[in-house]
């Protein structure tokens, strides 16, 4: 072999080139994110600013800077059921399984990952929603929680929900009673009657 064929300038850019794919396959997983179907993404930027509030990162694949993190959450609606004990207005106890159907709003997920977090459900939902319940309930009596007031409740609880949640960039669509549970002396007089 001549001198020109072995030459160590012609493997240079082909060394560079084997070494340039190697370290993009090892941090292949840190640099590609992919938000699902139904997903949203909030991006991290650990030396830019911290969470882009501005931003929401849709459904897709997105390339990102290996020290950054996405942040992925649920956006489609979702529901969550609780099961309470509430005080009437006469201060008899009774139980309430309520249901809110809720999602983030899409567009503010980054103010909402910065001011409260992925856990937000456990953080404002559900305490919402217990304080809402247990107002309304508290203004009418087990009879009319029983009977002719079950959907002006179930309106109301929405309505108060909705509006401890407005500012917190979380969207309720819906708030359903699904059982009311009197106590079983009441229930017995309320038959005998």
């Amino acid at each position: 072999m001549t001198q020109q064929e072995l030459n160590p300038k012609k493997f240079i850019p082909i060394a560079v080139l084997v070494v340039a794919v190697i370290i993009l396959l090892i941090s292949w997983n840190s640099i590609t994110v992919t938000v699902d179907a139904g997903q949203g993404g909030v991006l991290f930027k650990r030396f830019g600013g911290g969470i882009d509030l501005e931003n929401t990162y849709g459904e897709g694949f997105h390339f990102i800077a290996p020290w950054n993190k996405m942040y992925i959450y649920e956006v489609r609606q979702q529901e969550i059921g609780e099961d309470m004990n509430v005080l009437a207005s006469n201060g008899l106890e009774i139980q309430v399984d309520v249901s809110t159907w809720y999602e983030p709003q899409f567009s503010k997920l980054g103010y909402l990952h910065a001011e409260i977090g992925t856990s937000y459900l456990q953080r404002i939902i559900i305490p919402s929603l217990r304080s809402a319940a247990r107002s309304v309930v508290g203004r009418y009596t087990p009879e009319q929680i029983y009977s002719t007031k079950r959907d002006i409740i179930q309106d109301e609880i929405y309505e108060e929900t909705k509006a401890l949640l407005e500012s917190k960039y979380v969207q309720v669509n819906q708030v359903l009673i699904r059982s009311i549970k009197l106590p079983a002396t009441l229930k017995q007089a309320m038959r005998a009657n």
